[in-house]
């Protein structure tokens, strides 16, 4: 059942971001934004797929440790594009907010996905075993929790000082996404029973997609009047 279930769940989750972010793409037109965030959400889905559909694979063939490799490498792969994934959320959050400037910031932010990508390709984290180490796993997740903590700071200091609507809750779901996914990385090998956290993290994510979809219907209604 579970196989089932989570199968099902991953299909839905894969071809609804895609399906979006390939439609904010070719609907974007001028629209910079709305573009970016089109790429972004193609950026996030492809690189889940690495990983989910050989979990999938597995989950209803011969079992998860049958195939360990394949599973680690889409879980490497996952890691660096989600690290890219945030990098170009900065950007949207430069774009909507006319951001001009903070090379600071956008040094800060290119530096924790620098080292988060160089953390991912270093051998400790033994990516194709069974049993690769928790410690790698959270060297390599500081600096995206960092990068993250960044992201819902600077995103809730914007939409409430613009009052935006739109993009009101974006905080919020990064939010969701680093609490649901960082009791994973410490506690699903030991207690199985937290990886079932992966869904929420993962509905936190189409949350995201979804808000960046809607701005585009939205702003594409307002030009039509």
């Amino acid at each position: 059942m579970q196989a089932v279930m989570e199968t099902i769940f991953d299909i839905v989750y894969l071809c609804t971001v895609i399906a979006l972010g390939v439609r904010m793409i070719a609907g974007a037109g001028e629209r910079k934004q709305i573009k970016l965030f089109g790429i972004m959400a193609v950026v996030l889905g492809c690189g889940d797929a690495f990983h989910l559909v050989p979990r999938a694979y597995a989950l209803c063939t011969d079992g998860l440790a049958n195939h360990a490799a394949a599973l680690g490498f889409g879980k490497l792969v996952t890691s660096v594009t989600m690290t890219v994934f945030y990098v170009i959320l900065y950007y949207i959050w430069k774009m909507r907010y006319r951001v001009e400037g903070k090379n600071g910031l956008t040094a800060a932010v290119w530096g924790l996905a620098i080292v988060r990508i160089f953390l991912c390709f270093m051998p400790g984290n033994d990516w194709l075993s069974a049993s690769a180490p928790l410690s790698w796993g959270i060297y390599r997740n500081i600096p995206f929790a960092v990068l993250g903590l960044l992201m819902i700071v600077l995103f809730y200091r914007k939409a409430k000082e613009t009052a935006d609507s739109g993009f009101g809750f974006m905080w919020l779901a990064i939010t969701l996404s680093f609490g649901f996914y960082i009791p994973v990385v410490l506690w699903a090998d030991t207690i199985p029973a937290v990886g079932a956290l992966m869904i929420p993290k993962t509905c936190a994510y189409v949350w995201i997609v979804v808000m960046g979809y809607r701005e585009m219907k939205q702003t594409g209604q307002r030009k039509e009047r």
